[in-house]
């Protein structure tokens, strides 16, 4: 697998460019490794994103060997859903369901790292404290100068011509992720169900009833 596509020679790189349709000069990509977790074993692979404000590091965990329609999940980073367990919003039992049925029917599940809905963990905490005095998600974010979703899908569009996804069964709920891949691949949405808590009810009807998604 390619470490680096900066030290590749400028004409092999505009041959990798054409046959698999990878912006190389915004993407660098790691090698794999294998990642055994509770749901089963899994490989990893690490894509660099290379922008005029840093880089971003979005990971892609899949199973070896996946189908031509595999199942996909398109997740953002939620550090306090994902990894602390935080029953405000569905982001932890969303990614769990996804890696468990990823394991059994094949695919990945691409990690991007736009947390908060792409306006960062430092601002989605501001937006929580706004969130406990009564303002929805949406409020929330717009009070402190952001849109209800601040997210760019267009890497994982990348990411999926580096494996050269043509088709998928897309595992969401949201029909703007739907729309953002459909740009790059057939798509068959699948439902993906967390029940509700009485912490993150009325998160999931904002989801619902302002920003459309499918519950």
């Amino acid at each position: 697998m390619i470490k680096s596509f900066d030290r590749i020679p400028f004409f092999k790189r505009c041959v990798l460019k054409l046959i698999l349709g990878v912006s190389l000069k915004r993407l660098e990509v790691s090698n794999q490794a294998k990642l055994p977790t509770q749901f089963g074993e899994f490989c990893i692979q690490c894509f660099r994103e290379k922008g005029s404000n840093g880089s971003k590091d979005h990971l892609v965990v899949f199973t070896p060997n996946f189908s031509q329609n595999p199942l996909v999940r398109l997740h953002s980073e939620c550090l306090t859903g994902d990894a602390l367990g935080s029953q405000k919003c569905d982001c932890g039992g969303a990614l769990q369901i996804a890696l468990e049925r990823i394991s059994k029917e094949g695919g990945l599940v691409i990690y991007l790292r736009q947390e908060g809905r792409g306006i960062g963990l430092f601002n989605k905490v501001n937006a929580y404290a706004l969130q406990d005095k009564g303002y929805d998600t949406i409020q929330a974010n717009e009070m402190i100068g952001f849109k209800d979703d601040e997210r760019d899908y267009s890497i994982a569009g990348e990411i999926l011509e580096y494996y050269g996804i043509k088709k998928m069964r897309l595992l969401t709920n949201n029909p703007k992720k739907i729309a953002a891949l459909e740009k790059y691949a057939e798509v068959t949405r699948e439902s993906l169900i967390v029940c509700a808590n009485e912490h993150n009810q009325g998160y999931l009807e904002v989801k619902k009833l302002k920003m459309g998604h499918l519950l």
